[in-house]
């Protein structure tokens, strides 16, 4: 899904950076005020997972690649802000150090994976849970729907920019990204669960702290 330089034209490019270093302004200071000096080390963990998650990738049509996000988990563990700044870095490390992504498309691929990943994720999580139960069950399912819809709309946002970019025509890049990233997500919304369910038997404690 990384979007590389030379496929997004200049207004793309600009209105993407501006959305993203405001969502992440936002979130560096919400994240002050919500998170404390215990969650920082699992700020570091979930980094990890993230970033050797989304290093098993595939090319899809459009010049872009397709691979598991981790924005969901992220944006449930840690909140949507805590989420953003870690999946934010990994991108960057990505771009700068392996050229996963480019410089230029920095803003479009952390709109796409981070900010809207991050609280697609975890709207669709906090529904949910409101719906089914705040309980093993409803974390469960919860997180299934999450991590798959932080995949699929992130997929759709990355086609719409591509083709505004006359990168690749809309009817091409939108089923192609949408199609593969549907499937892509069940693995996601799969992984997801499993991984909350062992943070419910495990630490609880990490699902109930103030997330917004």
């Amino acid at each position: 899904m990384h979007i590389p330089d030379g496929f997004l034209n200049g207004a793309t490019i600009g209105v993407t950076y501006a959305v993203s270093a405001g969502g992440v302004a936002f979130a560096t200071r919400a994240a002050g005020k919500k998170l404390g000096e215990k969650h920082v080390p699992l700020m570091g963990i979930m980094a990890a997972f993230i970033f050797a998650a989304q290093m098993l990738n595939f090319p899809i049509a459009g010049g872009t690649s397709g691979h598991l996000l981790g924005a969901a988990l992220a944006a449930i563990l840690l909140g949507p802000w805590g989420g953003l700044l870690v999946m934010a870095c990994v991108l960057l490390v990505q771009s700068l150090i392996f050229q996963d992504g480019g410089l230029l498309a920095l803003g479009a691929n952390v709109l796409n994976m981070g900010v809207a990943g991050c609280w697609i994720g975890f709207g669709v999580y906090t529904l949910t849970t409101k719906v089914i139960g705040v309980d093993r069950r409803g974390t469960l399912i919860g997180g299934f729907a999450a991590g798959w819809a932080s995949v699929f709309i992130a997929s759709v946002l990355c086609s719409f920019e591509l083709a505004g970019s006359d990168a690749s025509p809309l009817g091409v890049a939108l089923p192609a990204m949408a199609g593969v990233h549907a499937l892509i997500g069940l693995v996601e919304g799969l992984i997801t669960a499993v991984v909350l369910g062992f943070v419910w038997a495990t630490r609880s404690d990490l699902l109930q702290i103030e997330k917004v």
